[in-house]
């Protein structure tokens, strides 16, 4: 952290940027859970069918995977408060053209402008916290930002559901106008303005390979769910997708100032809390996707009561979030991540027993259930990254974290998009019965994927992570390692 940065942090910038910060994660964690409520209305006002949208959600997530490497560079670059105002003003005005999107491909062309919004808007969030708080004070910092941001998925079912059913699904993005320009008189009045002038020039070679490599896998992954092309085409684009990843990969090893730092993934702690996350995350990713089928096609619910219903989630994941901590700090990362993601990983194949006729308060029980273990399992992952990386990685290590993190969900709804797709196949939506039971295989491979790769976390030794969660060294454990 510069000097001056330093010496620039005074007791109102702690006081207010946290809530700046969450004001920003509170508009991208409502835009996404409202509009997953909704998607089965869009569809049919778009005379679409709803597995077709998943590229409304899949091309906002792509985009944050794809631009928010860059984040920090221009963060260092033109300055944390420039680059904060440029990202929340972008976001809103997308906002405004989702909202005016007349079809398919418009309104994902709407999602791209929010996306690249979004992918400057929490990065550099992150990042002025981490040069704002020292790493003793990081994780309570975080968890501070995090409560008022799960807010908007609390909200944003049951608000989307509301819209959709007493106005026109348009208003969902319109929502985000007034949040939008909240914001924008926060960033003015709290924001920090910290900047590097000795920044490196950017990787321009190793942005293209990896955002060009990453969007087209993105795309392979969604046509293929649909069949718009033959096997032999996609298979040729399969191919010079992972071409481009791999090229990025030589090229990241070799430059001394890489987009992404992939040095940093020889520190242990640090690639298996990246790489596990992303198995995880591909579960939990295509769960907002896949129970708005269920609730609203499968079990005929509008979409307010459906919203309803995954209310709980929110609730239990604020919860977790105040008692996390405790619980690190008295098991430890290794256990609790391995014990976790199985716990974890059965909340969703127990979702193969919804349905039609299943009482309220088991669905209720069962989302609560999950957005308790949903919680304790990324505030584990998310703050296992930062354990063994020094001050000066900080940034660059919240950047592949955050990317691997939006990867990981866009993948997740194009995963159960198609896996859904095969099980699915030509049901229609009036036989409801098989419809359902077509989604309940699709759940019971989410479930199972997420139990295998709590596997990832047996490479972690037992004093792993100690560090952020203040947990005690066992003494036979630091002997072993």
């Amino acid at each position: 952290m510069p000097e001056a940065n330093a010496l620039s942090q005074t007791s109102q910038t702690k006081r207010f940027m946290p809530w700046l910060v969450a004001v920003a994660l509170f508009m991208e964690n409502l835009d996404a859970t409202i509009v997953n409520t909704a998607v089965p209305t869009m569809a049919a006002n778009l005379q679409v069918t709803p597995l077709s949208l998943k590229g409304v959600l899949t091309s906002y997530t792509l985009c944050l995977a794809v631009f928010i490497p860059i984040s920090g560079w221009m963060a260092d670059r033109y300055g944390t408060k420039r680059v904060f105002t440029w990202a929340v003003a972008l976001f809103t005005v997308g906002s405004l053209c989702c909202g005016m999107a007349q079809n398919s491909p418009m309104l994902v062309g709407a999602r791209v402008i929010q996306g690249i919004g979004g992918a400057m808007m929490t990065p550099v969030g992150r990042l002025a916290l981490v040069r704002t708080f020292p790493r003793s004070e990081m994780l309570a910092a975080m968890n501070f930002v995090v409560i008022p941001a799960l807010i908007g998925p609390l909200l944003g079912p049951f608000v989307g559901g509301l819209i959709v059913h007493w106005l026109p699904w348009r208003t969902i993005f319109f929502v985000n106008l007034p949040i939008g320009m909240i914001g924008l008189w926060l960033i003015r009045k709290y924001m920090p303005d910290y900047r590097d002038a000795a920044v490196a020039p950017l990787d321009r070679l190793g942005f293209l390979l990896f955002g060009s490599g990453i969007a087209l896998l993105s795309y392979v992954l969604e046509i293929f769910g649909e069949h718009r092309l033959p096997p032999g085409p996609i298979f040729a684009l399969l191919i010079v997708s992972l071409a481009l990843l791999g090229g990025y990969y030589w090229h990241g090893r070799r430059v001394p100032n890489p987009v992404m730092r992939l040095t940093l993934f020889d520190t242990r702690t640090f690639n298996v809390a990246v790489l596990g996350g992303i198995i995880t995350r591909l579960g939990i990713g295509g769960m907002p996707f896949l129970l708005p089928l269920l609730y609203q096609i499968g079990m005929g619910f509008p979409a307010w009561q459906a919203g309803l219903l995954t209310m709980p989630q929110a609730v239990a994941a604020i919860t977790m979030k105040m008692m996390s901590k405790s619980i690190l700090a008295r098991f430890g990362h290794r256990q609790v991540l391995i014990t976790n993601t199985v716990f974890f990983g059965a909340t969703i194949l127990f979702f193969s027993l919804i349905g039609p006729g299943t009482p309220l308060w088991c669905i209720l029980g069962l989302s609560f259930t999950q957005g308790f273990f949903s919680a304790l399992q990324f505030t584990s992952m998310n703050s296992l990254v930062y354990a063994d990386v020094s001050d000066r990685d900080a940034s660059m290590a919240s950047s592949i974290a955050s990317t691997a993190q939006m990867m990981a969900l866009s993948f997740g709804v194009a995963f159960a998009s198609l896996i859904a797709a095969q099980f699915i196949g030509h049901i229609p939506q009036t036989d409801t019965f098989n419809f359902v039971h077509a989604l309940h295989h699709s759940y019971l491979v989410l479930g199972t994927v997420t139990i295998l790769s709590s596997l990832m976390f047996w490479q972690l030794k037992a004093n792993d992570g100690n560090n952020v969660s203040n947990r005690s060294n066992s003494p036979e454990a630091a002997e072993a390692a």
